[in-house]
């Protein structure tokens, strides 16, 4: 096996796996811990990831998530170990915290050296010399904002951006410094590379940070892991979806097919707990090509006495719309509005969102589904009973189609999105039900 992942939320292990998978590397990610049975499906497979929540968890629950994770992964034998994060580094020292699994890592595997590689420019992520600047929107034409200064993550409700260079985020995470190969670098060769990292970590530099301004230097990054990972086995390492981009752009070619299609879903169902003024966007253009919208009651669904009237309230109304012909969106926070008491109940209102999704497909027929919002997206995931998941066709970028997993038989073969706040343009959810009709890159 090539590579091994875990993903700190689902929508963002979902673009990993989508990297690998257009490949052409045969590649499955579960949605929670594998058995050995489940894991013995996956022979001869090149990758293998976890989607997790440690994004949404407090730090010192992180140790608990991780470990476990670290070790059936470890016991696969890849050649390389990634902890997959956004590649607009959400996290802080309270909440996900990208240094806590940093520490995780170097506990739990032999590296002389962590490499982290965040800048994603095909999805609109660069990092030059240590900062991160990231597009409005993911693989869109937005405007292009220092991270401290973009609209959407500087006020992003858990985790705001108030650092660009990631050295000094990372100082308030980790107690060793941060060594960085910059744009300037990585036109050297891999050689001269190595070198200087040989260099930095000898003198206390446990963390590499890898800049990335375009996909030449995510390829040269991908022929550094390739010579690190022969000392290091499995190589661990830090970052976004790049890392799967890189360790492709570095492996043996393989055999892909895929043929364009249209294939429209009608109903469509969308689970929505992003407060993302993306998202939002895309709600209001789903509105207005004649979506239904269904608000979930956040106070009720906070109250345990009142949770389960409040589900049964949203899943008629969204039957209702559906035997009407209507495609659905349950949300939790439509247009972007502050919610009272929803910014730290990720696991409640996910799996709120995850019931009313269960009880709708077990009563209609529904053509697929999205799930929309980084933190809620993993909790509302479980609650559905997915297992796992295979990629089945490139939608966004960033967020693939992809082919459920269950033990469930009205789950089991379920077409889903898992969609980051970021992703997407204003259609997103319109065209993933056909309205807005693009072609859908569908796999062999």
């Amino acid at each position: 096996m090539i590579l091994g992942f875990y993903g700190d939320d689902f929508t963002g292990s979902t673009d990993a796996l989508e990297q690998v998978a257009l490949a052409g590397w045969k590649a499955r990610l579960f949605m929670r811990l594998p058995d050995p049975a489940a894991l013995d499906e996956c022979r001869g497979f090149d990758a293998v990831g976890i989607a997790g929540i440690s994004r949404s968890l407090p730090t010192e629950a992180m140790e608990d998530e991780l470990r476990p994770a670290f070790a059936i992964l470890r016991g696969l034998s890849p050649g390389f170990i990634h902890y997959k994060v956004c590649s607009t580094f959400d996290s802080s020292p309270e909440t996900g915290s990208i240094g806590k699994a940093i520490q995780i890592g170097r506990n739990t595997f032999p590296n002389a050296w962590i490499p982290v590689l965040v800048g994603a420019p095909a999805l609109g992520r660069y990092c030059v010399f240590g900062n991160l600047f990231a597009r409005m929107g993911t693989g869109g034409t937005g405007e292009i904002h220092r991270l401290d200064r973009h609209p959407s993550m500087r006020s992003h409700p858990v985790t705001p951006a108030t650092e660009s260079d990631l050295r000094l985020h990372l100082a308030h995470q980790i107690s060793h410094r941060t060594g960085l190969i910059d744009v300037l670098d990585l036109e050297r060769p891999v050689a001269e590379i190595i070198r200087k990292i040989d260099s930095l970590t000898q003198n206390g530099f446990g963390t590499i940070l890898f800049d990335a301004l375009h996909d030449d230097h995510v390829r040269k990054v991908g022929e550094v892991l390739a010579t690190a990972a022969a000392e290091n086995q499995p190589l661990f390492s830090v970052g976004s979806s790049s890392v799967e981009r890189a360790l492709v752009s570095a492996a043996p070619k393989r055999n892909f097919d895929a043929l364009e299609a249209e294939k429209p879903a009608a109903p469509l169902l969308v689970l929505c707990g992003s407060r993302s003024p993306v998202t939002a966007a895309q709600i209001r253009h789903a509105r207005d090509t004649g979506f239904a919208l269904h608000a979930l009651d956040v106070p009720r669904l906070l109250d345990p006495a009142e949770r389960d009237n409040a589900i049964r309230g949203s899943v008629r109304a969204a039957i209702d719309s559906i035997a009407k012909g209507k495609n659905v969106i349950l949300h939790t926070d439509a247009l972007g509005e502050a919610v009272p008491g929803a910014q730290d109940s990720a696991r409640v209102l996910g799996a709120a969102l995850g019931q009313c999704a269960d009880a709708v497909l077990r009563n209609t027929a529904t053509g697929r589904v999205v799930i929309a919002g980084g933190d809620t997206s993993g909790h509302a995931a479980r609650a559905l009973g997915i297992d796992a998941v295979d990629v089945a066709a490139r939608f966004r970028a960033g967020a693939p189609l992809c082919l459920a997993r269950s033990k469930n038989p009205h789950i089991h073969g379920t077409e889903v999105i898992f969609k980051g706040g970021q992703v997407g343009d204003d259609r997103f959810f319109s065209t993933a039900a056909g309205i807005d009709s693009r072609p859908v890159i569908f796999v062999k």
